[in-house]
């Protein structure tokens, strides 16, 4: 498909995962030991219960199979799973079916809301680094953007991302630093800590992953003031110990909280 008539914020690669039933179908399988799913689940169910109350909307962008959603849904919140995969969906409503959970789900692309009417949602999640599998900064401002608008005053929203200084760690990982630093200030369709990569029979699999300061810079132009950003363990089951620590160069990701 040409790159004009791809959804807004998507590369080729990333509509053939959404398009995907194979991979829909065995996502929570193949993810279902994967460390960072069991920790950001409790994460977002804890940061909810803090800030929220039962009954309350969470929108999950970019929400997958629901995993999220049906954890706070258990827990009495209601929610609203919105992702660019009808597969996805389907995998979602079918567990909302069985279980009686408060789940509506909506097919639509993240970088074009429109559809959803201002201050719509209490609270907002988005897992997985779901913002980084949108292709472009103007492109990731306008999800953002779109965010702030469907949250009433006061919600939260939980973001997770990957650490762009981390890949220092991996094979490979400095000369890709340097590359993606010298691309980022030589090419003028790249971006620093954009990848592209093969990924369960998905050509051209796209992500970016996010400097600290490039991240709250994105997150105060879409118009979020308070931000805290929580640095993940390198085993991803946890937050770092001594967060004050080069949290930089020491965390594989992020776990965002904004308002």
């Amino acid at each position: 498909m040409p790159q004009w008539k791809l959804p807004s914020g998507c590369t080729p690669g990333t509509r053939d995962y959404s398009q995907s039933a194979e991979i829909a179908e065995q996502y929570d399988e193949y993810f279902r030991d994967h460390a960072l799913l069991s920790f950001d689940e409790g994460f977002v169910c804890e940061q909810l219960e803090a800030a929220g109350s039962p009954g309350q909307l969470v929108a999950d962008l970019g929400c997958g199979t629901g995993r999220a959603l049906v954890a706070l849904a258990e827990r009495g919140f209601h929610g609203l799973g919105i992702d660019l995969s009808a597969h996805m969906l389907k995998q979602l409503e079918r567990k909302a079916r069985d279980r009686d959970l408060p789940i509506e789900t909506r097919l639509a692309n993240w970088v074009e809301l429109d559809g959803l009417p201002d201050q719509v949602a209490d609270h907002c999640v988005s897992l997985f680094s779901t913002l980084g599998m949108i292709h472009g900064a103007a492109h990731r401002e306008a999800a953002l953007r779109h965010t702030r608008r469907i949250l009433k005053p006061g919600g939260l929203l939980i973001l997770h991302v990957h650490n762009f200084w981390f890949n220092l760690y991996d094979a490979g990982g400095p000369w890709w630093v340097l590359q993606s630093l010298w691309r980022g200030w030589t090419r003028r369709n790249w971006e620093r800590g954009d990848k592209y990569y093969s990924y369960r029979g998905v050509a051209n699999m796209f992500l970016h992953v996010f400097t600290p300061g490039e991240l709250r810079r994105l997150l105060r132009r879409a118009g979020f003031s308070t931000i805290q950003l929580h640095p993940i363990h390198p085993r991803m089951d946890r937050l770092l110990s001594r967060k004050w620590l080069a949290p930089s160069l020491r965390a594989i990701g992020w776990m965002v909280t904004a308002r």
